[in-house]
């Protein structure tokens, strides 16, 4: 399936920080996470906890899509995705950017 330049526009891809991160109850790959967007802070539940530890991602910049529909996970609101890859053995690797950028700058 392809999608059409004026669709992939529609994506608000962003910069964000993590603040917080902590593991959810009850799952092995669930880590609930608070994320600073620049101008506001938000909550993401993302399927990582199995390669990374909370503590561990404390600081990091990652990419995420801001304007995804929110969903519930494990009775918490998940208001984005983080952007993963998946290495030679299937574990997410996280995307980030190469050097420090501002959180909530928007990817072009």
């Amino acid at each position: 399936m392809t999608v059409s330049f004026d669709q992939f526009k529609e994506l608000d891809l962003r910069i964000a920080k993590i603040l917080e991160a902590s593991r959810v109850e009850g799952s092995e790959k669930l880590l609930k996470l608070l994320i600073d967007m620049g101008d506001e802070k938000r909550q993401l539940i993302a399927g990582v906890g199995k390669v990374y530890e909370p503590e561990s991602l404390i600081g990091r910049e990652i990419v995420i899509v801001a304007n995804l529909e929110p969903r519930t996970m494990m009775r918490f609101e998940s208001q984005g995705m983080l952007l993963a890859a998946h290495d030679e053995n299937g574990n997410p690797v996280l995307l980030m950017p190469e050097k420090e950028t501002p959180s909530g700058s928007k990817i072009t």
